[in-house]
């Protein structure tokens, strides 16, 4: 087959992780750099364009967009899906999974349990908003935020109310999530492939921080997980629209809760703790799926 990679930078472990997986198995793969791609919107003959060529079709995309270019990368894996590749995580599910208000709501929708979670804009809200949550010590986030970063724990209610306007005096949309203590600083990610998790591992927060991501000095370590883990991280994924996913769940004192589902999880992580190839089995998967006469599942 041939795959594209959507990706600003091919020297990312993600990337060559994706491309050694897919040459192994005899695939010819490119990584285009979708901010350099450019379009032509025809209905008879729609086409992709880069660098001064226009691209050949392929059988399959991979899109490894990061968040600050989500408008136009997705725009341009749209593009991809009308020239009939199949992308592993189609332009609507990155869309959906990217806006963390519109995320929760829909996994709230279908019955997922997550950690209470408000949302407001005018500052007279900001009393009721707290106690909406249960109060200090809370948590508040940017919606657009990604790896920790936009992510701030406020301790008392004073403090609480300090972030919650400091953020609103820059007109940043924020969401207000109540503390899972019991947590302690750790969380499970999940690496969700089709219907199946491929790989977990436990996240745990360096000392004097509560973000367990491991872009923010975090460790990981080999961790097993229930079946109602399992359960709730591939249905997460799959309400969210995503072939491949990482959901991040926080174990709770009232079960397992989804804190997050990232629509281009790094694989450096958990393949570095667990030993898997989740490259080699994303490529197994593009394998079964991207077959002719493939459509798309959802519109755009």
């Amino acid at each position: 087959m041939k795959i594209a990679i959507l990706s600003r930078d091919g020297s990312l472990y993600s990337c060559k992780r994706l491309k050694e997986a897919a040459q192994a198995r005899g695939h010819e793969i490119d990584i285009i750099d979708p901010l350099s791609c450019y379009m032509n919107i025809n209905p008879a003959a729609p086409s992709v364009h880069y660098r001064g060529h226009q691209l050949d079709k392929y059988h399959a995309v991979i899109p490894r967009i990061g968040s600050a270019i989500t408008f136009y990368g997705t725009a341009v894996l749209r593009q991809f899906e009308m020239l009939g590749s199949f992308p592993l995580n189609e332009s609507v599910a990155i869309t959906r999974a990217r806006d963390k208000l519109r995320s929760m709501q829909i996994l709230a929708r279908e019955g997922i349990d997550l950690p209470t979670t408000g949302f407001a804009n005018a500052p007279d809200d900001t009393a009721d908003l707290i106690a909406l949550v249960g109060g200090a010590p809370l948590v508040v986030k940017l919606v657009e935020g990604t790896q920790g970063i936009g992510v701030v724990l406020a301790e008392t209610r004073q403090a609480a109310e300090s972030v919650i306007d400091a953020f609103r005096g820059l007109n940043a949309h924020i969401l207000v999530q109540e503390y899972i203590r019991e947590a302690e600083g750790r969380d499970i990610r999940c690496l969700v492939v089709g219907k199946k998790v491929v790989g977990a591992i436990e996240r745990q927060a360096k000392p004097g921080d509560f973000r367990s991501n491991l872009h923010r000095g975090g460790t990981a370590t080999n961790v097993k997980i229930t079946p109602q883990e399992k359960d709730i991280a591939v249905k997460a994924a799959q309400t969210l629209g995503l072939d491949v996913a990482g959901v991040d769940i926080l174990r709770s004192n009232r079960g397992p809760l989804v804190m997050e589902v990232n629509a281009s999880p790094g694989l450096e992580g958990i393949e570095a703790t667990t030993g898997l190839d989740i490259a080699g089995m994303m490529i197994d998967y593009i394998e079964q799926r991207a077959r002719p006469g493939f459509r798309l599942k959802s519109g755009g």
